[in-house]
């Protein structure tokens, strides 16, 4: 069942997050990970929350969002995304 990644970013360094940006596509690539939204105009219809920058990835499986979280090449980069930005990430199983 499909699982999808919700990743609310705030960017404070844009030419070190687009290579942040190089560096992780071909592992979400590798991970049968796709994008679905990144960027894009947005509307808050109800309640306080205010997104930044709102990007959402599919994955094949939760338990495929969360090898690809967890491998060592993602985790390489965790240094370089986090000083470019800050963001909140969420995972969520689809509907069969």
């Amino acid at each position: 069942m499909a699982a999808y990644a919700i990743v609310d970013v705030e960017i404070y360094d844009i030419a070190q997050f687009l290579e942040y940006q190089k560096q992780v596509s071909p592992l979400l690539q590798a991970a049968g990970a796709l994008y679905l939204a990144r960027g894009g105009e947005q509307r808050v219809y109800e309640g306080e929350y205010e997104p930044r920058r709102l990007i959402l990835v599919q994955f094949p499986s939760l338990a495929a969002m969360d090898a690809f979280y967890e491998s060592e090449g993602y985790q390489a980069l965790q240094g370089q995304r986090k000083s470019c930005c800050e963001c909140q990430v969420l995972g969520v199983e689809g509907l069969d």
